[in-house]
């Protein structure tokens, strides 16, 4: 079979200012440089684990704990609730508040850590930001986002950076300390087999993800945020729906003795995630979850044809679990008893590191993905 075509531009999601070639290949030089630290905590009893390098959050062991690591940050969308906010005078942010925690939690989760501690980064350009009802809902999500993880809110860091960040502006971020349960596997994709069930996990929309995409089309819209969709709903309010927490999910799937072999949270990079284990594998995808509406609109919008959407945006599917053959209809049963929509997508082949997405035709090759 001939190789795939690049993703269009390199990453469709470049004429929004984030040019994930570019980033990713700087991470790559950071995580180089980090990888020669690996040893420095070893006379306090520490030992990192190099295989969760790469991974959405870090593992270390410690006291005969196995602790993962992980910060993460919001990206662009608390911009879109302040223009929602100027626009309709709602006031969105207990959703923004939730998605910070969600962000970082359903990525601790990955590595089979659920979280117990998260912290919070709240980085202003002007204290008036904290005037007016904004601060208390984004303090009220964020609690709630960690009580749905299963976490306490340790605390954290609200700097006012006036000419980094804009006046009327705030960049969040969030970090977490999770722990892999006693008698449970790490998940760093080494369990990962051919044979394997695909289960996908459904979003509610636009997630942490691609919201400086969603900015542009909505500033080329006449009615901006306030465009209606087929539905009816303002498009603002679709692309401020709160992502879900997926750690329950998790966490169930654990206790409930699943043969969880790895996971992938479906953020960045679209649907290339779902080979983020470097292992030469193939994911061939039969059945890809409903795309929510304000996603289909945002693609269209773009001018994406399929291969870029999928590529870029989660489409439908948040978050990602692989188990062994046979179990991916319980875990679904798992998942939707915890009210997630979730089917089992497809399955994990032998072959060369890809992502085959069948019901679309659509293929991504090992290039396409280089996060180590």
């Amino acid at each position: 079979m001939s190789a795939p075509p690049p993703v269009a531009g390199g990453d469709p999601y470049r004429s929004a200012g984030v040019d994930y070639e570019t980033l990713d290949a700087a991470k790559r030089v950071a995580l180089a440089a980090a990888a020669a630290t690996s040893a420095v905590p070893a006379g306090r009893g520490a030992r990192l684990e190099d295989a969760s390098r790469g991974e959405p959050a870090t593992l270390v062991e410690v006291g005969g704990l196995r602790l993962g690591f992980v910060l993460e940050c919001l990206g662009t969308k608390s911009m879109l609730a302040r223009a929602y906010e100027e626009a309709t005078g709602e006031d969105r942010f207990a959703a923004i508040g939730y998605d910070t925690v969600a962000a970082v939690v359903n990525d601790c989760c990955c590595i089979g850590a659920l979280p117990v501690v998260v912290n919070a980064y709240f980085a202003t350009g002007s204290a008036g930001w904290f005037t007016g009802t904004r601060h208390a809902s984004l303090v009220e999500g964020f609690r709630k986002g960690c009580v749905d993880a299963g976490a306490a809110w340790g605390g954290g860091e609200s700097p006012t950076l006036s000419g980094l960040v804009a006046d009327d502006g705030i960049d969040l971020a969030g970090s977490a300390i999770g722990v892999v349960p006693d008698g449970q596997p790490a998940l760093l994709g080494e369990a990962l087999a051919a044979g394997d069930e695909l289960v996908l996990l459904a979003s509610t929309g636009l997630h942490a993800n691609g919201a400086s995409l969603a900015r542009k089309v909505a500033a080329g819209l006449p009615d901006g945020l306030g465009h209606r969709l087929g539905s009816g709903e303002a498009l603002g309010e679709a692309l401020l729906r709160p992502s879900p927490c997926y750690v329950g999910v998790v966490e169930a799937l654990q206790q409930s003795g699943a043969s969880l072999h790895y996971a992938s949270h479906v953020t960045g990079h679209g649907l290339r995630k779902l080979m983020r284990a470097q292992r030469a594998l193939t994911y061939v995808v039969g059945e890809l979850p409903p795309v929510p509406e304000v996603l289909g609109f945002l693609a269209d919008a773009a001018g994406l044809d399929a291969r870029a959407a999928y590529a870029t945006f989660n489409m439908g599917a948040g978050f990602a679990l692989f188990v062994a053959a046979g179990e991916g209809a319980a875990a679904v049963e798992v998942a939707r008893r915890l009210g997630h929509r979730a089917l089992v997508a497809g399955t994990v082949e032998a072959g060369a590191r890809r992502v085959v997405l069948e019901p679309i035709g659509v293929e991504y090759g090992s290039g396409e993905l280089e996060l180590r």
